[in-house]
């Protein structure tokens, strides 16, 4: 199960869960590269309601949901990627920031501020990354203008990438196959595939 000896932690956005069509295109194109995948809930999910956790004890999730694969797989703790869906992504990106080691994060829509709201940044946490990171990101997302993310991510040391597509929201609906390719092609390379 172990395959070529990676992981993925996918973490869903705000509104949604392990299930949202994105994360499990992810999961397919993903896994086909032979990486072990695991799409998790948060808890406020799990337990019914919809206002999302605090930033704490969603953290701590992830780390159990790391623990949880590290465990399930065989593989070694250093051997997974974090990511997921906006809110979802930030959060991996604080646990990653505050030591889970980590391979790399993929960042899909990842939300720089609230919409309209461009000095609420969260990115305190940005100088703290020293992993290779993926946003992957609409041109038109109202958390955050590729000219401020790019801005913004210039602070992370590790290395960063951004891929851009055009058209799209923060939602990215429709685009689900231009996101796989884009995460696909940024990880290939980190595994030992061309």
């Amino acid at each position: 199960m172990a395959g070529i000896g990676a992981g993925l932690l996918l973490t869903p956005g705000a509104s949604a869960t392990r299930d949202q069509p994105s994360l499990v295109a992810l999961d397919l194109a993903v896994s086909a590269l032979g990486v072990v995948v695991e799409r998790m809930d948060f808890p406020y999910t799990v337990a019914g309601r919809r206002a999302p956790d605090r930033p704490p004890v969603l953290v701590q999730a992830v780390r159990d949901g790391a623990s949880a694969l590290v465990e399930r797989s065989g593989l070694r703790p250093r051997d997974l990627f974090f990511g997921g869906r906006s809110m979802g992504g930030r959060i991996c990106s604080v646990a990653v920031a505050d030591g889970l080691a980590a391979r790399g994060l993929v960042l899909v829509s990842y939300p720089l501020h609230p919409p309209g709201k461009p000095d609420k940044l969260r990115t305190e946490h940005f100088p703290r990354l020293e992993v290779p990171c993926l946003f992957v990101s609409g041109t038109r997302d109202a958390f955050g203008a590729p000219d401020e993310l790019e801005a913004a991510t210039a602070a992370i040391p590790g290395k960063v990438t951004h891929v851009w597509i055009d058209p799209g929201d923060h939602g990215l609906r429709g685009k689900d196959t231009a996101v796989a390719e884009a995460v696909t092609s940024w990880l290939a390379p980190l595994l030992g595939r061309r």
